[in-house]
């Protein structure tokens, strides 16, 4: 991903946490080691002169998306100016030891519930494995049984429970973890829901960008 989409994360982010404080600083996480993100873009929001990029196009029904790892990388804002891609959403983990730890998968409002957010999931399931993690971990809001039950169908289980984890509203936390994702078990059950997401979304989940 690309410096001059940083802008267009911010966004992303304080529209879909408009209470967090600090809000996350993406540029200083961009520059930590430990941090992968990736993202989900729009080719047809892009402008007149297009750019160059080496990830794979790839549609979303009408809807021409990209997923794009970047790592020591900056990204950029609003409507993209000509020839920039517009950002649909982006998620982000931790490696830590044999770990992946889920910071964010964010999608803007106006494109939920379009297999947007659970492309991303998938993404950075097959990004972990490559970077050698066996199990991924992630706290989700106790209240939010819509992301629960996207991580319950990949796999996670509730393993714990973060008492007060946000500082917002105090909310309890729920923590999920997933088996060995290296598994053949686990590889299996992947590839079939990977088949399912790309016959109800139209995407070839096979060409995303690494």
């Amino acid at each position: 991903m690309r410096k001059e989409d940083l802008a267009q994360a911010d966004e992303i982010d304080r529209e879909a946490f408009p209470t967090q404080w600090p809000p996350v600083d993406y540029e200083r996480e961009l520059q930590n080691w430990l941090a992968h993100y990736i993202v989900a873009r729009d080719d047809s929001e892009m402008g007149e002169e297009p750019e160059v990029t080496v990830a794979p196009e790839k549609s979303l029904s009408k809807l021409a998306s990209r997923v794009g790892q970047f790592f020591n990388h900056t990204f950029g804002g609003g409507l993209p100016p000509s020839g920039r891609q517009y950002i649909l959403g982006f998620a982000g983990f931790w490696i830590m030891a044999e770990e992946a730890h889920i910071t964010n998968i964010v999608v803007r409002q106006i494109h939920r519930r379009r297999g947007i957010g659970e492309l991303l999931l998938i993404s950075i399931i097959d990004l972990a494995t490559g970077l050698n993690a066996h199990n991924l971990t992630l706290e989700v809001r106790a209240s939010n049984i819509t992301a629960q039950s996207l991580y319950y169908k990949y796999g996670f289980a509730q393993v714990g429970l973060r008492r007060g984890y946000y500082t917002d509203n105090k909310e309890d936390a729920v923590l999920m973890s997933t088996e060995n994702i290296t598994s053949a078990s686990f590889q299996s059950r992947l590839n079939q829901l990977k088949q399912a997401h790309s016959q109800k979304w139209g995407i070839d989940l096979y060409q995303v960008a690494r």
